[in-house]
């Protein structure tokens, strides 16, 4: 059986048919995604493309953010199954400056693999912004750098490190300046160094 993680605010469904219906309506806006790019995505469209009923969309998924959420869900659990469970360094095991540095590297991959919806997800409202897998990310971080560094303020330097793994800051980096994936996690590797001197 396959456990749940704690994601994004999206509830298990209750029932047959309502599993049904959202796998529906997750599968049309992926191909809308796909088809017309992420900006242009409506629930009123994907509902009438899924048909089903309007307000079917908007109990499941309460608006775009929600639906953004379920369309990044795939992806966000195999990086919570990663870093929860998974073999070091990401995963327990590891030093936790070396596991810092795995996942801000897999969180690197993972914000350019959908960057389009990662950054209609943060340029939406700030309560959608900062609630969902951010908050996963950040409790995440804020206890390894407890750890690692217990005289900081780990809750602080979990959002500093978080900060310029900004969706849209990483499709400036890419798009404007021309940096690659690689380059910007070479410059995360620097930002580390200066709070893990002690780290290779």
């Amino acid at each position: 059986m396959t456990r749940e993680l704690p994601i994004a605010g999206q509830p298990p469904p209750e029932r047959a048919d309502a599993a049904r219906n959202r796998q529906k309506i997750i599968e049309v806006a992926t191909r809308m995604v796909e088809a017309n790019g992420a900006a242009n995505l409506s629930l009123d469209e994907v509902a009438r493309e899924a048909n089903v009923g309007v307000g079917t969309v908007y109990r499941r998924f309460g608006d775009r953010s929600g639906l953004i959420y379920a369309l990044i869900d795939e992806g966000e659990r195999a990086l919570q199954e990663a870093f929860m469970t998974g073999p070091p360094p990401i995963g327990p095991g590891a030093p936790p400056a070396e596991r810092i540095r795995a996942f801000l590297h897999a969180l690197v991959d993972r914000k350019v693999a959908q960057q389009e919806l990662f950054m209609l997800l943060e340029t939406g409202s700030p309560k959608a912004r900062f609630s969902g897998p951010y908050m996963v990310h950040h409790t995440h971080l804020a206890t390894l750098l407890a750890e690692a560094r217990p005289e900081a303020d780990a809750r602080f330097l979990a959002d500093a490190l978080l900060a310029p793994l900004s969706a849209c800051l990483l499709g400036h980096q890419q798009a404007d300046r021309g940096m690659t994936a690689e380059q910007i996690k070479a410059g995360l590797d620097d930002l580390l160094r200066l709070l893990f001197p002690e780290s290779p």
